[in-house]
């Protein structure tokens, strides 16, 4: 029989999710796009969920699910966990909102601090993107200057002067020693683009030449250790104790964008790297699947927000029922947890990586190696994402969509982009199923012999 191909892929994909794709053409009369995170969308259309328990959603279809994308990360429990359930359980009869603090914020700000040493002080929003921006704010009061620096693929929220240059393209990103600064979204004005110096991840004497021209005008360089949206390029070593080094001699405030990375240990992924910034930025997994992020850092750059130098303030920032989440879901990640999480992580990327180089194969697993990896069919086997730019050069768009499609159509839920997000839910079985699963695709792209009938499918509830 023939390779599977993306078109095989997509067929299948329609005709199992065909309740999704009549619920999503419906959504587009009221909602643009049919849902209010185009991200949704995986291949055709996105895949509506009835419920999700443990390590599993169901479809609308009428297909269980292992959710490897589980909220883009956030789900890092899992589904339906009693700890988070409990918790809101017994917090929703005393009231969901008020114009008054409660206790709650302090004691999800104590974890915070007891955990990443660089943080001395924490304060919260609704969202990631929200923190990033004052992050952002904190950086310029306190240094008078006005231009940041980013990373070429780092993506840290949807604000006019971040979201720049996450997604470029060969045709307008200029050349890797200098590149150019693109606005992702139509919107954001062409003085706000200006404003921010884009760099190339893991170019060492690049980026340090780069940070050095400009060190003058830049109030903060924010990045992340290991990125996400804009691909999964994990920075070296070396690298980021550079950054680290000059950005701490020319006065520029270091943040580190830990939304996703904060589940890489208990310290989050800086404390792998060993290297402290001024700022950090988090979000996802500190909200217990509500939405809630949160900046912390050094006192004398935080205190900025308590003497009037800097005004932050919104209306469901540190939300009660946010904070009481994300407290219960801190308490179960404990070092043992990571260690459960990455362990899983871990045989993942060495058990498909071995078995893809010994048949030479460009399929392979990439990231720093914690419960957020990254997934890719190369052009030719051998090659490594290091770049932002590497993904124009050297990954197979196509069949990495056909790998997730696939998975998709047969039982287990990916981020479509080619990332898997695992959940302390997930058993050491489903690590294997999904490990067989995945070479099982492989082999029918490849086309060793023909594509078997009898390959896991989605399950029917």
């Amino acid at each position: 029989m023939a390779a599977l191909s993306l078109q095989r892929a997509q067929q299948t994909f329609t005709e199992r999710f065909a309740v999704s794709g009549r619920m999503a053409a419906e959504s587009r009369r009221s909602v643009p796009g049919g849902y209010s995170r185009n991200s949704f969308n995986f291949g055709p259309h996105a895949v509506f969920v009835t419920k999700g328990e443990g390590a599993y959603i169901e479809t609308v279809d009428g297909h269980r699910l292992l959710d490897l994308n589980n909220n883009y990360t956030v789900n890092v429990l899992g589904h339906d966990h009693p700890a988070l359930t409990s918790a809101l359980v017994e917090a929703i009869p005393a009231g969901v909102s008020f114009g008054n603090p409660g206790a709650q914020e302090g004691e999800l700000a104590r974890m915070l601090i007891e955990r990443i040493p660089s943080v001395e002080k924490v304060q919260f929003s609704c969202s990631a993107t929200e923190s990033c921006m004052t992050a952002v704010r904190l950086a310029r009061a306190t240094t008078g200057r006005t231009r940041i620096a980013k990373f070429e693929g780092g993506y840290h929220g949807f604000s006019d002067v971040l979201q720049i240059s996450a997604h470029p393209t060969p045709e307008n990103g200029g050349s890797p020693e200098a590149p150019v600064a693109v606005p992702d979204s139509g919107g954001i004005p062409a003085a706000t683009t200006d404003q921010v110096l884009v760099l190339t991840q893991n170019d060492l004497p690049g980026t340090e030449a780069l940070l050095r021209a400009h060190g003058g005008e830049l109030a903060c360089l924010i990045m992340e250790l290991q990125s996400g949206a804009g691909g999964m390029v994990a920075l070296d070593q070396d690298f980021v104790q550079m950054l680290r080094d000059v950005t701490r001699e020319l006065g520029i405030v270091l943040i580190f964008d830990e939304t996703i990375s904060l589940r890489a240990g208990y310290q989050g992924l800086q404390g792998l790297y060993g290297i402290t910034p001024d700022l950090t930025v988090m979000g996802k997994i500190i909200g217990g699947g509500l939405p809630l992020g949160a900046v912390g850092g050094s006192a004398e750059i935080m205190n900025a927000l308590e003497d009037g130098r800097v005004s932050v303030s919104g209306t469901h920032h540190g939300h009660k029922l946010s904070v009481v989440a994300g407290a219960a879901c801190l308490g179960e990640l404990t070092e043992d947890a990571y260690a459960t999480l990455n362990g899983h992580a871990q045989r993942i990327a060495a058990e498909l990586n071995e078995w893809s180089q010994a048949r030479n194969s460009p399929f392979r697993i990439h990231g720093r190696g914690f419960s957020h990896l990254g997934y890719a069919y190369m052009t030719s086997p051998g090659e490594a994402v290091r770049t932002h730019r590497d993904y124009w050069r050297i990954v197979d768009g196509d069949t990495t969509q056909t790998i997730s499609l696939e998975l998709a159509n047969r039982g287990y839920f990916p981020v479509h982009r080619g990332e898997m997000s695992l959940s302390l839910a997930m058993t050491a079985q489903d690590i294997t199923g999904l490990i067989e699963t995945l070479k099982s695709i492989v082999r029918d792209i490849e086309s060793e012999g023909a594509m078997t009938a009898d390959l896991p499918v989605a399950q029917t509830v």
